[in-house]
């Protein structure tokens, strides 16, 4: 069984969308999470919901940049030069929030279609080409790593982790998966974590999967890679809405900040995670309930 408590163990923050829903901030088509980066109520609401997650014990803040790839972007009517400027507001904020504590600043480098549709992944040119772009901007704002986030086929995560490491900058992946320990494209996450590795991925997660199929693809990575590897649930309660629906509102939790803190503690001991923290329907006492779980002697302070 691991300590306690130890310092190499890193706490992501929680879902950032699902904040800006509860704070009435609308999270929809085209923009996002994005639109919160258009205005200075929204990046005010940004700054204050990083401060929220660094209070309640996070040693890892990521940018706004999930929606940020330069696909989404142009969608959303904005050239080249637009899109640059809004990857590195969202980094800004982040790191105005960590400033002066140890916390970590990631951003998030998503699928460029959509995250639940494998089937879009477009063909490895314009991987390369688009995940390159965001990677090269990430880099210039001088992010703490990469997470190559919520991948559902292993060519783009290979695709994305690889752009992202050509830049200098330290990668994690993260896979959402379905029942089975198998992404969403059917592959089986133990195959897509050992090319991921290959391609240079420092750390293997699981991320925005129900806590019920989490556990399955956290057994399948502890004997096939020898990086730190680490889990943030989904914890939406999505009952009786079709699988992978957009909803502008906040979803009810699965489950509280007590029992999660609880499980992923469980996980902790069980498979030897090194970094944890919650994805969508997760809020900030849910992260200070982990932090507190795994270090009874914390304040719930990021500032150590």
């Amino acid at each position: 069984m691991l300590p306690s408590y130890d310092r190499d163990m890193r706490i992501l923050d929680g879902g950032l969308a699902t904040e800006l829903q509860r704070r009435g901030f609308p999270v929809r088509d085209p923009w996002w999470a994005s639109a919160a980066l258009r205005s200075v109520d929204g990046q005010a609401m940004l700054r204050r919901i990083h401060a929220a997650y660094l209070r309640a014990g996070a040693t890892v803040l990521t940018a706004n940049t999930f929606r940020c790839n330069l696909r989404a972007l142009h969608r959303a009517g904005l050239d080249d030069r637009g899109a640059a400027a809004m990857v590195a507001s969202a980094v800004s904020l982040a790191r105005a929030a960590a400033a002066g504590t140890e916390a970590l600043v990631a951003a998030s480098l998503a699928p460029v279609e959509d995250c639940y549709r494998p089937e879009l992944v477009p063909d490895d040119a314009a991987l390369r080409r688009e995940h390159r772009w965001l990677a090269d901007r990430l880099a210039a704002a001088r992010v703490d790593l990469i997470l190559v986030e919520t991948m559902n086929t292993t060519r783009e995560a290979v695709a994305a982790v690889a752009a992202a490491r050509e830049t200098g900058t330290s990668a994690w992946v993260s896979f959402v998966c379905t029942r089975d320990a198998r992404l969403l494209s059917g592959e089986d996450i133990a195959d897509a974590a050992v090319a991921a590795v290959a391609a240079g991925a420092e750390a293997v997660l699981v991320n925005c999967t129900t806590p019920a199929d989490t556990g399955p693809a956290l057994d399948r990575l502890r004997d096939v890679v020898e990086v730190p590897i680490g889990a943030y649930p989904n914890l939406e309660d999505r009952a009786g809405l079709p699988p992978a629906t957009p909803v502008d509102r906040p979803l009810p939790a699965v489950m509280g900040p007590a029992a999660f803190a609880a499980l992923c503690r469980r996980w902790r001991e069980e498979y030897g995670l090194r970094i944890v923290g919650g994805c969508c329907g997760t809020r900030p006492d849910h992260i200070a309930a982990l932090r507190h779980e795994l270090d009874p002697r914390s304040t719930q302070s990021g500032r150590r």
